[in-house]
């Protein structure tokens, strides 16, 4: 029997075992509820008090079961309520060794900074699209219900260095600063950045006027949630069938197609060939290619050449997608 099923038991047991007492003394000896209630518990207790009045025979009798009875029911629910708590402290030291041992072995995953309203958006979709992630808050009640969602996190501030070293940030793709207020998001920014140059800052902006502060701490991008959400209504409203069209084939995990954007490593077999030889190569469409320099080339033409340093914006299947991304990184 579970462990939590035997604390019940053993708990609705005592209480069933001091009812019976109570009605018991209540009906034999004609005492007052009050006083039936003070008897049945000195003798489940077993500490000896003296009795309220002077029990009859069959008082003596049913009061000799009632021990009997309530030494082994308090005896059962006292150890069950032990085991109860040690096992819950244990699985929480366990329980928390497990996870920064699962921490520590993720690379190329991303951390969100921030298990708020925007942070759990981050979190759901990330969950969805199985992207390797990790949460850190400061919260005790984020921290408590990102666990209870099962999502790897970490209980700390991320604009301390411990944390984030913590939630693997020099091994991290990506770092989304998700706070409530622009100054943590400036802090976790700069810390993110510090301890690692080359990861990938989304940092979120409460204020229009923050949008610089952030990008000058190292955010490679700044979104603003209120702008965002006002550009997709404006989307909705004026070309429903274009934004209708990339939710169906783009916007969920169980879709054919996936649009991605994939960074050319030196090692990569893309590197060297021409967009006509790539597409083939990797059985993907390219349709934008970013050079070295940043310039843009949306749509290359077949014969465009394929660098090391360029990032590419390709759309296919998820199987292609995947082969592609672990030869090209």
């Amino acid at each position: 029997m579970h462990l939590q099923h035997r604390l019940l038991l053993g708990i609705g047991a005592l209480f069933l075992l001091i009812s019976i007492g109570t009605f018991g003394y209540v009906f034999i000896e004609g005492w007052s509820i009050s006083d039936a209630i003070y008897m049945t518990i000195i003798t489940l207790s077993t500490v000896g008090y003296k009795e309220v009045g002077v029990l009859s025979n069959a008082g003596r009798v049913f009061t000799s079961f009632l021990i009997v009875g309530g030494v082994g029911v308090i005896f059962y629910t006292a150890t069950s309520i032990i085991e109860y708590f040690i096992e819950q402290g244990l699985r929480g030291i366990f329980g928390r060794r497990r996870m920064e041992k699962q921490i520590s072995k993720l690379k190329n995953h991303f951390i969100v900074c921030g298990y708020g309203r925007v942070g759990k958006e981050v979190a759901v979709e990330f969950f969805k699209r199985k992207v390797p992630f990790v949460i850190i808050d400061p919260g005790e009640a984020a921290f408590t219900e990102a666990k209870e969602e099962e999502y790897l996190c970490i209980h700390g501030s991320a604009s301390s260095d411990e944390a984030l070293e913590k939630a693997g940030i020099t091994r991290a793709r990506g770092l989304i600063a998700a706070a409530g207020n622009d100054s943590d998001n400036v802090f976790i920014t700069l810390c993110g950045r510090e301890l690692n140059p080359k990861v990938f800052i989304v940092s979120r902006a409460c204020h229009k006027d923050s949008i610089s502060k952030l990008e000058r701490a190292g955010a490679n991008k700044v979104v603003l949630p209120l702008r965002v959400g006002g550009n997709r209504m404006a989307m909705l409203a004026m070309r429903p069938m274009v934004v209708n069209f990339i939710d169906t084939f783009f916007g969920k995990p169980s879709s054919p197609f996936e649009l991605e954007d994939v960074m050319v490593a030196d090692n990569s077999p893309l590197s060297g060939k021409n967009v006509g030889e790539g597409e083939k190569l990797a059985g993907l469409t390219i349709l934008a290619l970013r050079k070295k320099d940043s310039t843009l080339i949306p749509k290359p033409g077949a014969e465009t050449i394929i660098e090391a340093g360029d990032e590419l914006v390709v759309i296919g299947k998820r199987k292609h997608l995947e082969k592609v991304e672990a030869e090209t990184t």
